[in-house]
């Protein structure tokens, strides 16, 4: 396979990761509105409305600018619209847009969780954007550094690179058989499947960023794990609370 994977559409060419990536946000949406017709818990449209608004902005926001942070000295020192609005990472995106959720619950109202029904879409989502990710080998700053171990590949240049994005695939694939398992066995709390969710993949994500190019930002960490190590600390907080109201209830 030669890299990066393109396409011609309308006369022009188009490298894999983007047209992934909109698909992936068009078929998770697809998924989620198929789940929300077939849940119990109905929200009223406001609350629905608020919400899908909250976590767009949300993660728009935190996607834009947790990419551009990722290498802050490259941003100031050369200073490009187009190059600041291309940068994202999903990491941002899942951060910044449980923020816009929660701010936009308490303008509302609404108090009960409403994260458990947009797991699966946002992993479905995220696995055909992982696709477009491998297809783009080092076009894009989705890539591994190089490595002699067995899971080397060619992605473009001279160098056996680790195929992350194929790493990730693996993990999100394994996750949603472990939450689907979770989620059959036992009733928990609304929120509980998220909250194990996001704690798992910013878990995943702090330790996978060792092995992908990145600019150090406090000690040997780049600006993502910092990110993860903010949303783990807050997540084994939230997920420690559910169990004691498990336990009391129980």
């Amino acid at each position: 396979m030669d890299f990066p994977v393109t396409f011609h559409l309308f006369g022009k060419t188009i490298l894999a990761h983007p047209l992934f990536e909109a698909l992936g946000m068009f078929i998770g949406m697809r998924y989620y509105f198929y789940l929300k017709r077939k849940s119990a818990e109905k929200l009223s449209f406001n609350t629905s409305a608020a919400v899908l608004i909250g976590a767009t902005a949300g993660a728009l926001f935190g996607s834009k600018l947790i990419g551009n942070l990722e290498n802050p000295y490259h941003v100031f020192e050369h200073f490009d619209l187009k190059k600041i609005w291309s940068n994202n990472t999903i990491v941002g995106g899942l951060a910044f847009g449980l923020s816009g959720v929660e701010l936009a619950k308490r303008i509302v109202g609404h108090k009960e969780s409403t994260g458990d029904l947009i797991v699966f879409p946002l992993i479905l989502a995220m696995i055909i954007g992982r696709i477009g990710c491998f297809l783009t080998g080092i076009d894009e700053e989705t890539y591994g550094l190089p490595t002699d171990s067995v899971f080397g590949m060619y992605l473009g240049d001279q160098y056996l690179r680790h195929p992350v994005a194929l790493y990730e695939i693996v993990f999100l694939i394994l996750l949603w058989i472990g939450l689907k398992y979770i989620q059959q066995k036992e009733k928990y709390p609304s929120g509980f499947i998220f909250q194990i969710f996001m704690l798992t993949y910013f878990t995943f994500r702090f330790f996978l960023d060792f092995i992908k190019p990145r600019v150090e930002i406090a000690g040997n960490l780049g600006t993502i794990q910092i990110v993860c190590i903010c949303v783990i600390i807050y997540y084994i907080y939230k997920i420690q609370n559910t169990l004691i109201i498990i336990n009391i209830k129980s």
